[in-house]
């Protein structure tokens, strides 16, 4: 039994020289992002990772709803197969939570993140919104047990190998926790080198009887936005933890071996495996920032705009509910002027495609029915909007077009993916 908290040492790797290169990049590349479209345009994007990230992490959880799927949920478009709607709700929940986060950010700039109330609440906030059959889990002795929404577990747990810290002793472990991990406390670049190795701690510590990867994921976003990393939100983690899955799991695994001698560190936990496990973290980071901000580059996104208009028109790109829906190609120069200038009014529709008004009415409602442009209000000025359905062409592989990459294989497979992306959309 675990009966004091020097069991998590180290909390913070010895030489962390290397991994503050690392971490200097991924403030850069993410920073960078932030000037690439106009900001109505990108918080469009925003509002489109929020759904990505939630397919990204319950794929982790071997959970997969697509994400048109996801977003025929935020309609109450539900299916009627119970399965796959209770999965639908799940997705719908990890969305309004990762809003609540936000909006509680805004109003308490200085919470610390690591704290075990706001853990508990970000757990709460999930977990009393599932529908009961997803709170139900299977221990290793074969008994099924009920997922208390917001409190610490108070049962032995054992997740493979790993025997997390008993129950009794989470106060203990937790608090030490949030005294180290405040972002408050870390400067420079070391916040994002904290935030690596709280991950896997927080994941060490296994707080709950479920729900600690959901809740770690959240937590990591969370201590992104606490900590100010521009442009976080138009990248997200889970994508590539959930692309190389497998690598993810050995990565926690390693991290948790105990202290391999005199070299290794000075506490109980291995000092190598922590700053490994912090490098594959970082560099995953570094590379979906890198990722979208090929993605966003004004040329290449217009193009791809222009190109998908092409494909409608043609039949080849499916419309919203998965069948043939063609598009005028004049369409095109809509949507363009609302990616490149963010806002555009609406009378601007007809000018733009060169018809009548009575013509460029028709055509806009079109656009807003479809979510290709969005409106605050009525009468508003509009934006370019990334429906479900579109974005897979519009972001080649920001997720699979169909089906889904949950097979541990799959997903080891497409590790390389994003960098092959990369060299093509530079070309």
């Amino acid at each position: 039994m675990y009966n004091h908290i020097s069991q998590m040492e180290p909390l913070y790797p010895a030489r962390s020289e290397s991994l503050e290169d690392l971490a200097r990049e991924v403030v850069a590349a993410s920073a960078r992002l932030e000037g690439r479209l106009a900001p109505e345009t990108l918080e469009g994007v925003r509002r489109l990772l929020l759904v990505v990230n939630s397919y990204y992490s319950n794929l982790i959880e071997g959970h997969s709803t697509h994400p048109v799927d996801i977003e025929r949920a935020m309609r109450q478009d539900y299916s009627a197969d119970q399965e796959k709607r209770d999965l639908q709700i799940e997705s719908r929940v990890h969305i309004e939570v990762q809003e609540e986060i936000t909006e509680r950010l805004s109003r308490e700039p200085d919470l610390n993140v690591a704290s075990p109330e706001f853990l508990c609440w970000m757990h709460e906030r999930f977990y009393s919104r599932l529908p009961d059959r997803l709170r139900w889990v299977r221990g290793d002795d074969g008994e099924s047990a009920y997922v208390d929404a917001g409190h610490l577990r108070t049962r032995f747990v054992k997740v493979g190998r790993h025997v997390p810290p008993a129950a009794e002793a989470l106060d203990s472990f937790l608090e030490r926790f949030a005294f180290f991990y405040d972002p408050a406390k870390q400067h420079g670049v070391r916040p994002l080198i904290a935030l690596a190795a709280a991950h896997h701690r927080l994941m060490w510590i296994h707080p709950f009887l479920d729900g600690n990867g959901r809740v770690a994921r959240l937590f990591t976003d969370a201590y992104f936005l606490r900590s100010g990393v521009g442009g976080y939100g138009l990248w997200n983690v889970s994508r590539g933890l959930a692309r190389g899955r497998e690598s993810y799991r050995a990565h926690l695994a390693a991290g948790d071996e105990p202290r391999e001698g005199d070299l290794d560190g000075r506490g109980n936990r291995s000092d190598r495996t922590l700053t490994e496990f912090c490098a594959f973290f970082l560099q995953v980071c570094l590379d979906q920032a890198r990722y979208m901000d090929v993605l966003l580059s004004l040329n290449g996104f217009v193009d791809r705009l222009e190109g998908y208009v092409q494909l409608r028109e043609k039949g080849v790109a499916l419309g919203p509910e998965g069948a043939p829906a063609p598009l005028r190609r004049e369409v095109a120069k809509v949507l363009r002027a609302a990616a490149i200038e963010g806002e555009i009014a609406r009378g601007e529709v007809a000018r733009l495609i060169g018809m009548s008004e009575r013509t460029g009415r028709d055509v806009l409602r079109g656009l807003l029915e479809e979510g290709l442009l969005v409106a605050t209000s009525e009468r508003g000025p509009v934006r370019l909007g990334f429906p479900a359905h579109a974005a897979g062409y519009l972001f080649p592989g920001l997720y699979p077009a169909e089906g889904h990459t949950g097979q541990a294989g799959a997903a080891e497979r497409v590790m390389n993916e994003d960098r092959q992306a990369l060299r093509k959309l530079s070309e």
